[in-house]
This record gives structure tokens, C-alpha cells and sequence, in this order.
């Protein structure tokens, strides 16, 4: 038996979102096809890869690993589907490319790797700085581009941006915690709890944002620049923590779980993109190099355009690749 990619489009929706039925109104098919693809590409790996739980599903350490191959699968899927539209021939030169901390650890390198398969001429030089330090780059036309958190940016007058990702954020938090006994939580409930705030790429700041609109402040603990940090320090039941499922993983690394629940509050996405001077003339590498991240993210992780609700519109076969 081999594995279909609808297989693995719905494992990765299912698994993202933590809820078949929302994983099946995302891909507007049926709850039961949702259901059935996972089960079948289950028997086929011969391994469980999500766990059913009262509130939803989570990923096993098995679906884990899985998730990360998928991601990249269904990427590399649309990437070839959309490549005529990239280029039409060898291209050569070089791009200068500015990086922030979480864009560099969590989203960049399985497509970086991808664009140096695909245009072997082109030589990339990657940088990796803050926010603040990217935004003058490029202004000052040292970097090209800048792969960052767009929801971050600053200086809008001078720069122009495209986002290729929107990241939602949710409540992580150990298996034995009481909040995971509700599906939905309250910033006014979270904020009773000790909590782990992460400072990297501005967390802090962009945290505190949300907290303030409600006149909440959370009961921090501890604060550290490592994702790694927050995820053991969740996992061992010492605070929970707000982040996006971008940097989420379901296990720490002594191998305790971590679940998420969703925020009842509004509480803004994480937005990686495209950051580039407005009256830049691109260079045919800095476009294509543009113009390949376009592509290789659509399609791919949380965000997901609107579907229809519409029954007539539903087709348990149709997947957008």
C-alpha cells in the first residue's frame, strides 16, 4: 500500500489544527474522510500518529516526526507545480538575505535548502540579526531582502512586505495541567497561573500587547531567550506559556508532552513574510529568490485560505496542492 498525498494533507491539517472537524472544514471534505485517510496512512507506516482525546488530537512523538517530513512533502508538491512560473531557464548571481532568530531556526532551512537544489547558480548570503537591525539593512540596501516576523515591522513608510505565513498563537501547557480541562481558555484564566516568557524576536513585546488591551498581566516566573527553555519548563509542569504553533512541538526534549489549547481572547497570529525597500530594483536573483518563497510556502502550514461552507461545494477527492 503506498501513501497518498491526500493521505498526508489531512494528517497535516489534522495535526496542526488538533481538531478532525476543523482539519475537514479547512480542507471542505467530510469529517469521515478526514478520519479515513489518517487511519489508512497510519496502517501504512505501521505507527500512531495522533492520539484521540476528549477535546480534540494531538501528535504523537511518531506523528512528530512524520509532520516535519509532511510539511516538506506537500511544499516540495507545490514548488513543482508552480516552478514554470519561477523561472525559465538557469539563472546566476547573488542574494543577500537578512534572517531573524525564530524565522532561521523554525521556517527557513528546509526552503533554503529546496531554492539552492533548485538554482544551483545562485549563491544566497544569509544574516541573521533582530528586527530592528534587518529594517536598517535593507533600507540602507546591504540586504536584498529580509525573511522575518512582518507582524513585527516597523518602518512601513520605507519598507514593503508580503506575508507567507500567519502562525496562530496558543496556551502550551503539561498534560496534567488544570486548564486542560477546558477546550477554550480565557487570558483572565491564564493569567492565574505561573507563566515562562519568551524574549526572542520581540515575544515579549508583542506579548504584552495582548495582555495590556485586557489590563492583564501575566504571573512570569521566568523569562529566557530559548524556545528549548520554554518547552521544557512547560512540559515539567513549572508555567505555562503563549507562543505560536510555528515553534510548537509536542514533546520536550527529555520527552515529556506539551498540549495547547486554543485562546478564547484575541490574541494576533505570528506573521512570517517578505521585507524589501520600497523602491528596490530587484536583481533576476533576488526575484526569483522572492518569487520561490512565494511558492514553496503556499499551501503549506496554518494559514489556509477561506474555503466554502457550502455542502454542494465539498468534494472528499479535491485537494489544493
Amino acid at each position: 500500500m503506498s501513501v497518498s498525498l491526500k493521505q498526508i494533507r489531512y494528517f497535516v491539517a489534522a495535526a496542526e489544527t488538533g481538531r478532525i472537524s476543523q482539519a475537514a472544514i479547512d480542507l471542505n471534505v467530510s469529517q469521515s474522510a478526514v478520519t479515513a485517510a489518517i487511519q489508512q496512512l497510519e496502517a501504512t507506516v505501521c505507527a500512531r500518529l495522533l492520539e484521540r482525546t476528549p477535546t480534540g488530537v494531538t501528535v504523537t512523538m511518531e506523528g512528530s516526526r512524520f509532520l516535519s517530513q509532511g510539511r516538506q512533502i506537500l511544499a516540495a508538491v507545490a514548488e513543482a507545480v508552480h516552478g514554470t512560473h519561477i523561472s525559465a531557464g538557469p539563472l546566476f548571481g547573488t542574494v543577500r538575505i537578512g534572517v531573524t532568530y525564530t524565522v532561521s531556526g523554525y521556517f527557513l532551512p528546509r526552503h533554503q535548502m529546496r531554492f539552492q537544489a533548485s538554482f544551483p547558480g545562485i549563491k544566497v548570503e544569509l544574516f541573521e540579526a533582530p528586527r530592528d537591525v534587518l529594517e536598517r539593512a535593507v533600507v540602507d540596501g546591504a540586504l536584498d531582502l529580509a525573511v522575518m516576523l512582518v507582524s513585527n515591522l516597523h518602518n512601513n513608510a520605507m519598507l514593503a512586505s508580503e506575508t507567507l505565513l500567519q502562525s496562530p498563537r496558543r496556551l502550551w501547557l503539561a498534560p496534567d495541567h488544570p486548564l486542560t480541562r477546558a477546550e477554550r481558555v480565557h487570558l483572565a484564566e491564564i493569567a492565574t497561573y505561573p507563566y515562562v516568557m519568551l524574549t526572542v524576536d520581540e515575544a515579549k513585546h508583542t506579548s504584552m500587547r495582548y495582555w495590556n488591551a485586557l489590563s492583564l498581566e501575566p504571573r512570569t516566573i521566568f523569562r529566557t531567550s530559548s524556545v528549548e527553555a520554554v518547552r521544557s519548563m512547560v512540559a515539567g509542569g513549572m508555567g505555562i506559556t503563549i507562543l505560536s504553533d510555528l515553534v510548537y512541538r509536542p514533546w520536550s526534549l527529555e520527552g515529556q508532552r506539551i498540549e495547547t489549547r486554543v485562546i478564547e481572547n484575541e490574541v494576533p497570529s505570528m506573521d512570517v513574510g517578505l521585507a524589501w525597500r520600497r523602491d528596490t530594483q530587484f536583481s533576476e536573483a533576488a526575484k526569483a529568490y522572492r518569487d520561490f518563497m512565494r511558492f514553496a510556502v503556499a499551501g503549506v502550514g496554518p494559514a489556509r485560505p477561506p474555503v466554502s461552507t457550502d455542502p454542494r461545494h465539498r468534494s472528499e477527492e479535491a485537494i489544493e496542492i
